[in-house]
């Protein structure tokens, strides 16, 4: 399956949303029924990474997606590694990574990887000072035990209020990638 390299917003008439399988049906169900849903009420924003358009097809596959949104966390919560010093007492803005998937025919082949720079890379620009939302850092709840092999292999994920499967990252972080 040939690839390109840029993401794009989700436009559900253009895109197969329906054929996509990452193996995980909650995601693929996410993506087919809801993201576009949601990016029209405004509760998050979907990108999907193109895959080749095959002849006689009207829609274009989807290689992978993701999914951001907004969101806050409490105080208490945050970790104290994640070196953001003195919060005030009420919730800490965050962006949300809220959905990552991969199509199963370019899995572990670095794609999630990719998807999930772009992703991190996204998330800063939409947050950067001045031009954006406020947000301290990127939070994501980990779906599984594979998803949870998959985001431990970067050092710059901290657990968010000691649940290993709720996962922090300094927006300044973010922001150095």
């Amino acid at each position: 399956m040939a690839v390109p390299q840029e993401f794009v917003a989700l436009n559900a008439t253009s895109f197969d949303v329906k054929a996509f399988d990452c193996g995980k049906p909650d995601m693929n169900k996410f993506l087919a029924k809801n993201a576009a849903k949601h990016m029209g009420q405004g509760l998050s924003s979907s990108w999907v990474l193109p895959a080749e358009f095959p002849k006689g097809k009207e829609r274009s596959p989807i290689a992978a997606y993701y999914t951001l949104a907004m969101g806050t966390v409490a105080k208490d919560d945050v970790p104290t590694e994640a070196g953001l010093g003195s919060l005030p007492g009420y919730p800490v803005p965050v962006a949300k990574l809220a959905r990552l998937a991969v199509s199963v025919d370019l899995q572990n082949q670095r794609y999630g990887e990719k998807t999930l720079i772009y992703a991190l890379r996204h998330a800063a620009k939409m947050t950067a000072s001045g031009a954006g939302l406020p947000a301290a850092a990127l939070v994501l709840d980990i779906l599984d035990a594979d998803a949870k092999g998959f985001y431990d292999r970067f050092e710059f994920f901290h657990e968010l209020g000691g649940d290993p499967m709720k996962l922090f990252v300094p927006m300044r972080v973010v922001r150095e990638l």
